[in-house]
């Protein structure tokens, strides 16, 4: 009987064991839940400075190609120091030898014989021959009777014969027999806030260049990549016009900043399509 009386007065905790037991869970608790909160931390700051690196390789990348692929005399960069910098250039869409065109002093004609691109013709491209100058691309007039740049009305790929919508002749032969398919103009911007952003489909004949704001209501823009610096006025496009015995040379370096970390790059781009 006093065995049993004594195990009722063993049953349960007393106060003090319960708070120990409280303090010791608070304790274990704080330190495994700022373990958490920093790993947690490191995997969200790692995975955005993973994601502004690989959004500032691919704009490099992209910007790379696009401009090695350029019409050559098509580069031009405008700025305003206060909010952007832009570059923009003419894609090829196609490109090849013509084997007979009008060209002056040669009367106009409505027919011409090329050899066909590996990536075909497209009648809603123009053509383009021999572009020395900015002005002999955004200063073109298709629709005139001679110049460098003509509408194509339809292309017959098995005698290889161009028809324009009208007779025309090219103002200058190109030393080398090369015509270049083109569309309209792209532009890529680096803006103030660390955006940068492409712009296409505006209309390319204009004899200045478009501003971010002028393209912006017309064009297609999308967003490439943020987090890009600009420091005491430091834009990072620098153009290098091509001479008789240089290509034309971009230069490329743009800073990026994320979480207190900076990187820069130091790009050098070569246009070595020659007219």
């Amino acid at each position: 009987m006093s065995g049993l009386r004594q195990l009722r007065q063993s049953d349960g905790f007393t106060l003090v064991e319960m708070v120990m037991v409280i303090i010791i869970l608070g304790v274990m608790v704080l330190g495994v839940s700022s373990f958490v909160i920093m790993g947690t931390r490191i995997f969200v700051e790692s995975t955005t400075v993973d994601q502004v690196l690989s959004q500032s390789r691919f704009v490099m990348e992209r910007m790379t190609r696009e401009i090695r692929n350029a019409v050559p005399n098509s580069l031009r960069v405008t700025k305003n120091p206060a909010t952007f910098q832009c570059i923009e250039f003419v894609p090829i869409q196609a490109c090849a030898s013509y084997i007979d065109l009008p060209i002056s002093p040669e009367t106009t004609s409505l027919t011409g014989t090329v050899m066909t691109p590996s990536l075909g013709i497209n009648k809603d491209h123009r053509m383009l021959v021999y572009p020395l100058q900015l002005t002999h691309i955004y200063s073109a007039t298709p629709t005139a009777s001679e110049g460098r740049l003509f509408d194509i009305d339809k292309y017959d790929a098995t005698t290889n014969t161009v028809t324009f919508d009208r007779a025309v002749r090219f103002s200058e032969a190109s030393p080398r027999r090369r015509f270049f398919m083109v569309d309209n103009a792209v532009s890529y911007c680096f803006f103030a806030n660390g955006n940068i952003r492409r712009y296409a489909s505006y209309n390319m004949f204009n004899v200045t260049q478009p501003t971010a704001t002028q393209m912006g209501g017309n064009a297609k823009s999308a967003l490439m990549a943020e987090n890009v610096v600009i420091k005491d006025g430091n834009w990072p496009i620098f153009y290098t016009p091509g001479t008789l015995i240089n290509n034309a040379v971009v230069q490329l370096t743009p800073q990026f900043e994320v979480n207190g970390q900076a990187f820069q790059y130091q790009h050098q781009v070569q246009v070595v399509n020659v007219p």
